[in-house]
């Protein structure tokens, strides 16, 4: 079975920065579509960054762009969001999902995953 788990969120001060990380197990991150997604209380869950590796290609969302980053370390088929300059609007859930194929910005959409982790809680004060 496919299993992402997501570990790294915490409480941090506006203006401050966090690391994310996603352990996948029975899926090879480094040949799949990757991505990570969030949801506030009463909000609907929006994708806000993914990645292809083979296509070298990454997709942000506009509230994310120049401060959120998706990576990964093949060797230990892992995937992190570096989340910089964070803004109280950040706190959320965030979730690691693996997607099905896909371009463009719709590969933010929730359609597009295949596979959901448990999520990690990111708080952020002002």
């Amino acid at each position: 079975q496919v299993q992402l788990v997501e570990s790294g969120g915490g409480s941090v001060q506006a203006g401050g920065s966090l690391r994310l990380s996603c352990a996948a197990s029975e899926y090879t991150v480094s040949a799949n579509f990757m991505g990570w997604f969030r949801q506030a209380p009463g909000k609907e869950r929006g994708g806000v960054v993914a990645v292809y590796s083979g296509g070298a290609t990454t997709y942000s969302a506009a509230a994310v762009k120049g401060r959120f980053t998706i990576s990964q370390d093949n060797a230990k088929n892992t995937v992190y969001l570096q989340m910089n300059s964070l803004k109280p609007e950040d706190t959320a859930m965030y979730y690691c999902a693996a997607l099905r194929p896909c371009s463009e910005w719709w590969c933010l959409l929730p359609s597009s995953v295949n596979y959901w982790g448990q999520g990690t809680q990111v708080t952020v004060s002002s």
